[in-house]
């Protein structure tokens, strides 16, 4: 078999893969970009002179009279750029990307009415048998189960948390749910997508066979839900939101505000950690018992689980945020200050783990700092290798390199105002 021409330069343990994606925003394009962190070669399809709508959200960087969204200069590192009109009812077009899917390894897609484009699963597997195809979408695609018309609706991350259950569950019982920022339900659907990317590209490399993959959002939401479902089922509990600062099973767990208004996190999961709180802050070690309940009311709830919150509250209220990390740090209880951007750039353990980076922005065409590379691995370390691109800034490369493609060609192709 012929080794492919690769336009990206060889690094981490995807080196050598390559992925087609098509869509934008944040689901699909990121579980692209985690696979490109790592080596594998993303050719990001755009619509030409439109491009990807994650580069017109605010805000905006800006240099030199150059701006680009945040959210792209993070988000869009390490990919390739296509600006492709993906219309397989032009013969030109229809040539070039199933030119293209034949050459790749995994397609992933968001795009909407896909059909529309003359883009099926049955084509794509009988131009390239092997390629695995990962679909992502807010309620899932009717071929793998579900009623059409809710597959066709319209969805975000928002409505995404909705769906799942996620968002009933986050924010205070007294008032309404709270939707996870920035885009949390986006974010496990592109986690999703690329594990089931990476399985569906193994079992290609094993059985020569590809298949079709869908990611629902919903789905991927709900899969965080631990027991919530089974609780339901099989225990006819229905869990609901409870104060939002304090969890209703064991204490202390929860925020608190220091000496100066800054939020701490403190959590004590289980006797032992508990024990440790108590000596730690100078408690009576027998104040608070895990199996002490009152008329069936949680402990935590029992009047000696409500007299240690606002013990616990008094404490952390005497100290900086500082001090109550050192203190429980030492006693082994998780604790730590509830940080914004300013407080993570500049913490010594952060920087010196590698997670604030600096790589060279396309668009600004100067260097900018970014969060880093997530996992770590020993041997085959990924790498940011080139910023966020503009748009289109690769399809003369990717159509000469990849698909041999003459420059009379190309020009043709840009003319006809397809690329």
């Amino acid at each position: 078999m012929k080794a492919k021409k690769m336009v990206v330069p060889e690094f981490g343990p995807l080196a050598g893969v390559r992925v087609v994606s098509a869509g934008s925003i944040i689901a699909m394009p990121h579980a692209a970009n985690m696979m490109a962190d790592f080596g594998a070669e993303i050719i990001h399809i755009e619509r030409p002179g439109v491009g990807d709508t994650y580069r017109g959200l605010a805000p905006f960087a800006e240099y030199n009279g150059k701006k680009v969204s945040t959210s792209w200069a993070q988000d869009g590192r390490n990919r390739l750029s296509m600006g492709l009109e993906l219309d397989l009812a032009i013969p030109e077009v229809k040539e070039l990307f199933l030119g293209l899917i034949k050459e790749t390894d995994i397609f992933m897609e968001n795009l909407v009415w896909l059909d529309k484009y003359g883009i099926t699963d049955e084509l794509l597997l009988e131009t390239n048998p092997k390629l695995v195809i990962v679909h992502v979408s807010g309620y899932g695609r009717p071929q793998f189960g579900g009623i059409s018309d809710v597959c066709d609706r319209a969805s975000y991350d928002m409505i995404g948390q909705a769906a799942s259950g996620f968002l009933n569950l986050n924010g205070d019982k007294d008032s309404l749910p709270t939707v996870t920022k920035p885009w949390l339900n986006d974010y496990q659907a592109a986690l999703t997508a690329v594990f089931g990317a990476l399985v569906g590209y193994i079992h290609a490399q094993k059985t020569g066979k590809g298949q079709s993959i869908d990611v629902a959002q919903f789905e991927a939401g709900a899969r965080l839900l631990s027991d919530t479902f089974v609780s339901f089922t099989e225990a006819n509990i229905i869990r609901q939101r409870t104060q939002a600062s304090k969890a209703d099973a064991f204490q202390p767990y929860g925020l608190f505000k220091d000496k100066n208004g800054d939020a701490v996190v403190i959590g004590a999961f289980g006797p032992g950690v508990y024990k440790r709180f108590i000596k730690a802050v100078g408690f009576d070690a027998e104040y608070f018992n895990f199996k002490d309940c009152s008329s069936g009311v949680p402990a935590v709830n029992s009047e000696k689980g409500q007299e240690l919150q606002r013990k616990t509250i008094e404490w952390v209220a005497a100290r900086t945020a500082d001090e109550v990390v050192e203190i429980m740090s030492k006693a082994k209880v998780g604790c730590n200050k509830v940080y914004n951007a300013s407080d993570a750039v500049k913490d010594p353990h952060w920087l010196d783990r590698g997670d604030i980076i600096e790589y060279e922005d396309q668009t600004l065409e100067k260097t900018i700092k970014a969060f880093g590379i997530v996992p770590k691995f020993s041997d085959t370390p990924g790498k940011v290798w080139r910023g966020a691109p503009t748009l289109g800034q690769d399809t003369e490369t990717v159509l000469s390199t990849v698909l041999g493609y003459s420059d009379e060609k190309i020009q043709d192709l840009k003319q006809k105002k397809y690329i």
